[in-house]
């Protein structure tokens, strides 16, 4: 059953191959990192001592994001135990090394026994935390095979996710159902979630909630440039402040009409736009230009007088700071059917939030949030509308924002739950 997986696996990486090599050639993408994917571990791992090891895994930036307060947490509670990261991506990658310290980040192996092995004989872990969900099948059994105790944590399963799983529930019944069972805990962020798990194959006895970890992320420490660009705003009296942030191909065009229309009232507004892929970056500022903005670029910017134009985010790791200085702040993915991206960034900071009806990865979050009034869901039609109504009503403005700060405040408590469990798996280990 395995063997059949990793062939399938295998030739999946040779018929998509081209794509990989394009990318590489055209964004640099899946360059950095790439021996270590293929089971060459770094010698900053290899050459530690015998400490026993917590092995975290975190795909991207949301997900180190989210889990950043939970590996705190266990370097605190096991001093002599090394605490490492693996991400997928090179941004996750960055983000890791600068909270925990580049010796104690990797990125994590391809999901085949030769790229694993290696990883689990030189580190030997004691515990491993997969955040969200991440159900690599050849990952998890030779993990658990090595004696490590599984967790996976933050776990969603969303609309989108679903009918995939239950696709391969269909066609390879033993091997989900063999991967789930290698997992010790789940804890889930909502009952929904724990349904859907078990309706996977998880076994109901391993599955609890216990919330949602990017309820607890702190606000982020504010960057100089938030400064800078604060101070400017105050300056050259720049209002309203628009943040459009994680936009996607196909949102840029809509939100620079609807911004056009705002500049047509507030001649000395400024849109903050930050697209959600930094190969975009030479795309986005094209087409901005193209469109007759003015336009000034984070990676340029000397410190110029900004009014009546948009600040493109050629940077990364800044935006959830950025959410600071929004008159309304936009959330992207959503105008477009690609699932959303996280609405809690702009709610740490009391802003008002408005995002695109196509929130299905955020399901949980978006919804409660539209409970609370705490937050504005748009499509296309009704996109420029909305953004002048809030520009316009300073009322609705600061009723919106305090409902967000407030809806995201009462759901904190996450990470405690998180790490009791995660202590107790360490107590059954020992």
């Amino acid at each position: 059953m395995y063997a059949l997986y990793s062939a399938l696996l295998a030739f999946l990486l040779v018929l998509t191959l081209p794509y990989w090599l394009l990318q590489m050639m055209r964004h640099g993408k899946y360059r950095a990192g790439l021996r270590q994917r293929f089971g060459v571990v770094p010698p900053a791992l290899a050459g530690r001592g015998e400490m026993p090891t917590i092995w975290v895994h975190a795909v991207s930036v949301g997900e180190v994001v989210a889990s950043s307060a939970v590996v705190t947490a266990l370097q605190q509670k096991f001093p002599s135990h090394r605490v490492l990261v693996s991400t997928t991506t090179s941004t996750g990658q960055k983000l890791a090394a600068q909270r925990f310290g580049a010796e104690n980040v990797f990125y994590f192996p391809l999901d085949f026994a030769f790229a694993i092995r290696p990883y689990l004989t030189v580190l030997r872990p004691e515990l491993v935390v997969v955040a969200e969900t991440e159900f690599w099948p050849n990952f998890l059994r030779l993990a658990k095979r090595s004696g490590a105790r599984i967790a996976v944590i933050n776990c969603r399963i969303s609309d989108r996710s679903l009918p995939g799983y239950k696709r391969f529930r269909l066609w390879l019944p033993r091997l989900l159902e063999n991967t789930l069972d290698n997992v010790d805990c789940f804890l889930a962020q909502t009952d929904e979630d724990r349904k859907r798990l078990i309706e996977i194959g998880a076994a109901e006895t391993k599955v609890a909630v216990a919330g949602n970890l990017k309820f607890d992320v702190a606000p982020p420490p504010l960057p100089e440039i938030v400064a800078s660009l604060r101070e400017d705003f105050n300056r050259s009296g720049v209002e309203p402040v628009l943040v459009c942030g994680s936009t996607l191909e196909n949102e840029e065009n809509s939100l620079l009409s609807a911004f056009r229309n705002i500049l047509a009232n507030h001649p000395k507004a400024v849109m903050i736009l930050a697209p959600r892929h930094p190969e975009r970056f030479p795309e986005v500022a094209e087409l901005v230009e193209e469109l007759g903005f003015r336009m000034w670029r984070r990676s340029l910017w000397s410190g110029e007088p900004l009014a009546g134009g948009v600040f493109l985010v050629d940077s990364i790791g800044e935006l959830a700071a950025i959410y600071s200085l929004a008159t309304v702040a936009f959330v992207g993915g959503s105008l477009v059917p690609r699932g959303g991206h996280n609405i809690l960034e702009p709610a740490l900071h009391g802003v008002p939030i408005v995002t695109g009806n196509h929130y299905e990865n955020f399901r949980d979050v978006v919804n409660f949030f539209a409970s609370r009034n705490a937050v504005r869901i748009v499509g296309l039609a009704e996109l420029p509308l909305v953004f002048m109504e809030l520009i316009e009503n300073g009322g609705e403005r600061t009723t919106l924002g305090r409902n967000a700060l407030a809806a995201l405040e009462s759901q904190r408590g996450a990470t405690d739950r998180t790490v009791s469990t995660l202590i107790q798996l360490m107590s059954v280990s020992s």
